[in-house]
């Protein structure tokens, strides 16, 4: 399986944490994902799934020029956005605990099977 599929499946809850951090912008969250172990993840990944959230109204953008170069769009979390991702945290931890009890069994019993 390749690594990408995982990517995209949580790469949105991911973005959505940062953001309710406080408000960002593309390159720092880029950066903080980054900082996190998101290696490789490129711009082209990160501004349509951006846009996907502001039109969803997870986020909201706003635009102000920068200290250096051209304006930036700087996102805040919206309370829809608040709901998704506590919808996204949940979610995720029943899969990934699942998946944790099958793939690294702590007992005897959880190798044989997992009740």
């Amino acid at each position: 399986m390749e690594e990408s599929q995982l990517l995209k499946g949580i790469l949105e809850g991911c973005v959505l944490s940062v953001i309710a951090r406080g408000e960002t912008y593309g390159y720092a969250l880029l950066a903080e994902l980054e900082g996190c172990g998101f290696e490789g993840l490129v711009e082209g990944t990160l501004y349509p799934l951006l846009t996907r959230l502001d039109r969803r109204g997870y986020v909201s953008r706003r635009q102000a020029k920068s200290p250096r170069g051209p304006a930036r769009n700087y996102y805040s979390i919206t309370e829809e956005g608040r709901q998704a991702l506590d919808a996204f945290l949940v979610s995720y931890r029943q899969v990934t605990g699942a998946a944790d009890r099958v793939l690294f069994p702590q007992s005897e019993s959880e190798r044989r099977r997992c009740v």
